[in-house]
């Protein structure tokens, strides 16, 4: 009897005591509630069909082509749009889409023909914190890191995690990008087997896209004043370290910092955030970021958000579309202070 876990996201994770969310086969449910049953086991039915969440996932059946920021995009609609909006008389034809990461630096001297889009722009002269912001500060946005696994959730698992690229000698596509970073490689929750689907990789950074990665952040490392990356799942706000209970040694104002931006999140919908350093915030429950760029923490912030992928329970990944807006709105809240952070106190 074999489980997809999906927090702790590996068996070798589980420890007593711990709150464990999984994954089982409609099949093989009422078995797993009687092998619970008799193992004393307290437990609760989160999410009773996950393909009825999958259906109710996206709000409309007639889900155009159309780029949206309200609502999930594939890649090829998010290719198009982008094209599109750099210039409307390049796209007259078919369009055969290549994938690469794309990087954006967001400062104020933008082309007038490319419609970013985003808050942060179109905001731009109307916000006043915002202007000042952009006035001051330069912006780098990685929309997606693994574009391959991003496809490969529209066209064969929508739970995939893992890059596309091949493993030598082995059938089994792809490396989880998250542990493949060189901190604290492939060590607790990371098998060394291709058919994991937390795979570690052959050697630190051996992904493109991790690579890519880690070669910006060293590049710009002696100008970079903070770090944010946004995940899923839960409501978490994180920072350094994740793979060890060692905390940095600005762990006071890192932490006076995230309870603050906690605080800003509540403020719009009163959605609550946990914060604190990664081990010891999650590690004892939730051991699965034990393999961040944390490694690297030479710039003077950096934070770990966890998005509110899970609320009360109901979604699990799976967040409706009716919920994006407002999870983008409340997380620039906390974007926001941490800038204004930035701002007042390292620049």
């Amino acid at each position: 009897l074999q489980v997809d876990f999906w927090q702790p996201d590996s068996v070798t994770l589980v420890r007593p005591k711990m709150q464990v969310d999984f994954q089982v086969e409609a099949g093989k449910s009422f078995e797993v509630e009687d092998l619970l049953k008799e193992s004393r086991v307290e437990y609760r039915v989160l999410i009773d069909s996950l393909q009825a969440v999958l259906d109710t996932q996206f709000d409309s059946e007639a889900h155009t082509a159309k780029h949206s920021y309200e609502k999930y995009n594939n890649w090829e609609s998010i290719w198009t749009g982008t094209l599109l909006s750099l210039n409307k008389k390049l796209v007259n034809g078919n369009l055969y889409p290549v994938k690469f990461i794309v990087l954006f630096k967001i400062y104020i001297a933008l082309p007038q023909n490319l419609s970013t889009r985003m808050s942060a722009v179109e905001t731009y002269g109307k916000d006043t914190v915002m202007t000042t912001f952009l006035n001051s500060l330069d912006f780098y946005v990685l929309p997606v890191v693994n574009i391959d696994g991003y496809v490969s959730t529209w066209t064969d698992d929508c739970m995939w995690r893992k890059t596309g690229s091949k493993n030598a000698g082995s059938s089994f596509i792809g490396t989880d990008p998250n542990r493949n970073f060189n901190a604290g490689w492939c060590t607790i929750g990371a098998p060394k087997r291709p058919c994991g689907s937390t795979y570690c990789g052959s050697a630190p950074e051996s992904e493109k896209e991790t690579k890519a990665l880690a070669d910006f952040v060293h590049k710009h490392l002696s100008t970079i004043k903070a770090y944010l990356t946004v995940h899923s799942y839960s409501q978490l706000l994180l920072f350094p370290y994740s793979y060890t209970y060692k905390l940095p040694a600005d762990y006071e104002e890192l932490n006076s910092i995230a309870r603050a931006t906690s605080k800003e999140w509540c403020s719009l919908y009163n959605t609550k955030y946990t914060y604190g350093s990664g081990a010891k915030t999650i590690f004892k429950y939730w051991p699965k970021y034990a393999n961040h760029l944390d490694c690297d923490h030479n710039y003077q912030m950096q934070f770990f958000a966890q998005s509110r992928f899970l609320v009360l329970g109901r979604y699990g990944f799976l967040l409706p579309e009716s919920k994006i807006k407002p999870t983008c709105e409340e997380t620039l809240l906390a974007v926001k202070y941490i800038a204004n952070y930035v701002l007042e106190h390292l620049d």
